[in-house]
């Protein structure tokens, strides 16, 4: 949606423009009005403002200041002027400033939207050519390496993908084809002087150890690096098809070893090695990475510069915890960005895990009935409402001691519970909104000889304007500004009709500055000058 400001000290100019133009018939809804360059610059900052029409001589900031701070400050804001000077000089200076268009008042309506629709058509090329695929791409290919460890970090938290849409990924960012394949795990983790690194330069040698693993092993491996939120890198290994060669089982660990020595030598640092035992990709990754965490932790812990292999039986000892209720997104980020469909998605994964290996474990159903009563008190009490008021009656049953004793139980209770909070919250969300517009139609209704515009609205509903605009068009389907000048038209059409006020007293009290932009937008919106519209009804 294209956004525009109009600035002008002359605030009948600046009213007109806004009102008798048919900036709807090109594509323009948000029309914004300033009546100084000071003004100017606190809309900019507050709106992504697309085109600025600004007169040149104002008092304070003119209009080529305005024009110099908006090229600085917003280089994707297009600038035309509007003037009644016609120097050459004036002209001259808005080119040098940057200026798209240089028009003379009085401007007729065709010349203006013409004007606006050139810089629009210019606007349009320019945004075509940032989304231009050739540019695309190259910014695709720049940004590779942390996409690709992005997706692999995903996977090691436990993020779950159809086989093909990560067969997708894989390939769009280049990948070797890891699927079905054996692979292991291989996490570095950086001591002693790289410690004492600032954080570019500690960036710097992660880059120069990642480069020397993909020096190194890729004799044989095929290697995909991250590094994980513990700032350990972590490599996802699996064997190139060699079919001539006889496999080696030791030269895994003997190239982890040469890697070691190298980067003490040639780095000055020192490094721990940690390789998993062997799983199939992508189903055991996350079992093999949280191993190796878990060893690292136990066995590693605060010991430098170790080289150690997992053994086969080291996975199976994580197998006893529950994968569901910790893999991202948590229950707690799910419910902070209400989004109910896959919250209650995520806890039937977690009991239909329960249900498939901890059904018998009270310890393993107590800690899930912690994790999700937990995140539901949590959710309730950041909206500032008591979780008891949210699920009512369920409530009692988290006064009980140990509420539930199977996993069908708690299952029940769960998604009731998430049930009745999503309609409390939605009933409230939509409560607020309604006493939101109900507020906004008082203020217009109170204040439309003085100011209405939508920065005096926002402030007295204490939101930001941005927020108040959509808002309402999302509740009404209308643009606020054009319900502020249809309640303007409604009140002028009934005081015409049932009074005898003249047309500039009516013009002031609807906040017109002078009674020409009152007689031009009346007979925009009713084909007749306020007058022709009152001699029309005293005649009948």
């Amino acid at each position: 949606m294209i956004q525009l400001l109009i600035v002008d000290d002359e605030a009948h100019v600046v009213d007109r423009l806004h009102a008798t133009i048919d900036w709807a018939s090109l594509g323009i809804e948000q029309i914004f009005k300033a009546y100084s360059g000071q003004e100017a610059l606190e809309l900019l900052e507050q709106f992504s403002i697309d085109i600025v029409i600004t007169d040149i001589q104002m008092p304070g900031i003119t209009g080529l200041q305005l024009i110099a701070e908006i090229n600085h400050r917003w280089q994707k804001t297009k600038c035309i002027l509007l003037s009644g000077y016609s120097d050459f000089s004036y002209a001259k200076e808005a080119i040098l400033q940057g200026t798209e268009d240089y028009l003379l008042k009085p401007v007729t309506e065709k010349d203006l939207l013409a004007t606006v629709g050139r810089v629009m058509d210019k606007l349009q090329k320019e945004w075509q050519e940032v989304f231009s695929s050739q540019r695309l791409a190259y910014t695709f290919k720049e940004n590779l390496p942390l996409l690709r460890g992005n997706l692999l970090n995903d996977l090691l938290q436990g993020r779950k993908l159809s086989g093909l849409s990560l067969r997708e990924k894989m390939h769009m960012l280049e990948l070797p084809d890891f699927h079905d394949q054996a692979c292991v795990c291989m996490m570095i983790r950086l001591e002693s002087d790289f410690l004492e690194y600032d954080m570019g330069r500690l960036s710097l040698m992660e880059y120069a150890i990642s480069n020397m693993v993909e020096e190194l092993f890729a004799e044989k491996f095929d290697s995909w690096p991250t590094k994980d939120a513990h700032d350990y890198l972590v490599f996802m290994m699996k064997r190139k098809p060699v079919a001539s060669e006889k496999e080696d089982p030791a030269w895994l660990e003997r190239t982890a070893a040469v890697l070691q020595s190298a980067v003490n030598n040639y780095l000055k640092g020192k490094i721990s090695i940690l390789l998993s035992s062997w799983g199939e990709f992508p189903a055991d990754i996350t079992t093999l990475y949280n191993a190796s965490l878990s060893a690292f932790r136990k066995r590693i812990g605060s010991e430098h510069e170790l080289l150690m292999v997992l053994g086969d039986e080291s996975a199976q000892t994580e197998l006893s915890a529950l994968q569901r209720l910790y893999e991202p997104p948590t229950l707690n980020h799910l419910l902070e960005a209400a989004r109910w469909e896959d919250t209650e998605e995520k806890l039937s994964l977690i009991f239909d895990e329960m249900e498939a290996k901890f059904s018998e474990s009270q310890e393993h159903l107590l800690e899930v009935y912690f994790s999700v009563a937990s995140a539901f008190a949590y959710i309730a009490h950041k909206n500032g409402r008591p979780l008891h008021q949210l699920i009512g009656g369920d409530y009692e049953k988290m006064t009980e001691g140990i509420p539930f004793r199977s996993v069908n139980q708690l299952r029940d209770w769960s998604i009731r519970s998430l049930h009745r909070m999503r309609e409390d919250m939605d009933q409230e969300r939509k409560d607020s909104r309604v006493s939101l517009i109900n507020d906004i139609r008082s203020f217009i209704e109170q204040h439309l000889a003085s100011d209405v515009s939508l920065q005096s609205i926002a402030d007295h509903v204490y939101l930001h304007p941005v927020y108040v605009s959509k808002i309402y068009k999302l509740e009404t389907g209308e643009n606020l500004s054009d319900y502020v000048n249809r309640v303007r038209m409604d009140k002028a059409a009934y005081v015409l009709k049932n009074g005898h006020d003249k047309i500039y007293e009516i013009a002031t009290r609807l906040g017109y500055q002078r009674p020409h932009s009152f007689n031009h937008a009346f007979k925009k919106h009713y084909g007749m000058t306020p007058q022709e519209y009152r001699d029309q009804y005293s005649q009948r």
